[in-house]
């Protein structure tokens, strides 16, 4: 367990627990619920308790993490259809934070059936049964996103969960949604937890649509993304629409993207070069904006 001395579990309030990160200073989920933010913020929203009906489903897990997301996925999809193909890609950049998490038991408190399949994967990062053809790619997602993208690997649910933008903006980039977008099925969704005008201006610039899942636990909500003839033509995974707060936000200085022209520069460069678009930005300021919608609970 020396390994995984840097986890230690730390309670959430739907009683699940969750890790906090060193590296990047602050928690892999939300305080509110670790599981029930897997549940309403990435499974539902990618719609896969309908999805399960098709006899092979693809997920692609962007930050895999403690893999709580891919758990709630496969249970969503095996409750609905037993005999479900699936087909799984996870990306995480530390193999022991997923390994600390079956150390530390962490399923246990889930009541998961699934654990075995969980460990495997997170010990020697593949998995392959009767149902579930799954593997882990290890290191920096901006390099990882293009092996998926070279294998045609084409998902019906991408979740995208990496630390928040201020932290890792490296992986919220107008380039890195841009090889995120190659990577979804022309039928399939995109769920995040995050609203900000920043990660829908570059789902958008990378040629998306976006709508807004509900908030859970906390006031702001997420967001769901899919190509563009999906939302408009197929009503069966219309997009939830944005609010005229949200629409508004995208029109002031926060939605101006992170940007990382050649997938390589540090989280500091990229914040930087943000900032000086921001200061040289003839769009509204977000502080307007904010006096506008904040004290109407948005």
């Amino acid at each position: 367990m020396a390994k995984f001395e840097n986890f230690v579990p730390k309670a959430t309030a739907d009683g699940s627990f969750t890790f906090f990160s060193q590296e990047f200073n602050e928690d892999f989920h939300s305080h509110f619920g670790a599981k029930q933010e897997s549940f309403f913020k990435f499974v539902s929203p990618t719609q896969l308790a309908m999805a399960a009906h098709k006899p092979v489903l693809r997920l692609l897990d962007i930050c895999y993490g403690l893999g709580y997301n891919t758990a709630a996925a496969l249970e969503t999809i095996w409750a609905v259809n037993p005999n479900c193909y699936v087909e799984l890609m996870g990306l995480e950049l530390n193999l022991s934070v997923p390994q600390a998490a079956i150390e530390h038991k962490l399923f246990d408190n889930w009541k998961y059936e699934y654990t075995a399949i969980l460990n495997k994967l997170a010990f020697e990062e593949q998995v392959q049964t009767d149902r579930l053809k799954a593997k882990l790619l290890i290191g920096d997602a901006r390099k990882a996103i293009g092996r998926v993208h070279q294998l045609g690997f084409l998902a019906d649910a991408i979740f995208l969960d990496p630390f928040s933008p201020p932290q890792c903006p490296q992986l919220w980039t107008v380039e890195f949604m841009q090889k995120v977008a190659l990577c979804l099925h022309e039928d399939g969704l995109l769920a995040t937890y995050s609203c900000a005008a920043a990660v829908r201006a570059a789902l958008l610039t990378a040629g998306l649509h976006i709508g807004s899942t509900p908030p859970v636990g906390r006031r702001s909500p997420g967001t769901v993304a899919a190509h563009p003839q999906n939302s408009e033509l197929n009503t069966h995974i219309a997009l939830p629409p944005l609010s005229q707060a949200e629409k508004e936000h995208l029109l002031t200085r926060a939605a101006i993207p992170y940007r990382d022209p050649q997938l390589n520069d540090q989280a500091h460069v990229i914040v930087q070069r943000r900032q000086q678009e921001q200061q040289a930005s003839s769009l509204e300021p977000t502080s307007r904006w904010r006096k506008r919608y904040l004290p109407h609970q948005y």
